[in-house]
């Protein structure tokens, strides 16, 4: 059974720092992509970062330079840390994967940035 279990979020001051933590099992994480997306209330949910098996990453020109991405193969696990954090980044944040076929997602976190 595939599981997404995320960690981490909270409510944090602009120019404060949170790290997100998504721990999976059920699949070979090694060799997953793995993203993060967020969902502001009343939007869509847009992609935020993704980091391939080999550590490539790629981020929205929103978050560059403030978040990373990276991966710990070791203990199946992704984390994002966010840095310098502002009220535009208010959101519920979700790791997700594709595997065998199908989209997988964590249950979401939230980050709350007051001004």
């Amino acid at each position: 059974q595939v599981r997404l279990v995320q960690s981490g979020g909270g409510l944090v001051q602009a120019g404060g720092s949170l790290r997100l933590s998504c721990r999976t099992s059920g699949i070979n994480f090694k060799i997953a992509r793995m993203h993060w997306y967020r969902q502001a209330p009343g939007n869509e949910r847009n992609l935020v970062a993704t980091i391939s098996s080999d550590g490539s990453t790629n981020y929205t020109d929103s978050v560059k330079g403030r978040f990373t991405i990276s991966r710990d193969n070791a203990r199946a696990t992704l984390y994002q840390q966010m840095n310098n954090l502002n009220v535009d980044d208010t959101a519920t944040y979700y790791c997700q994967t594709r595997w065998r076929s199908l989209n997988w997602w964590g249950q979401g976190t939230q980050v709350t940035v007051s001004s």
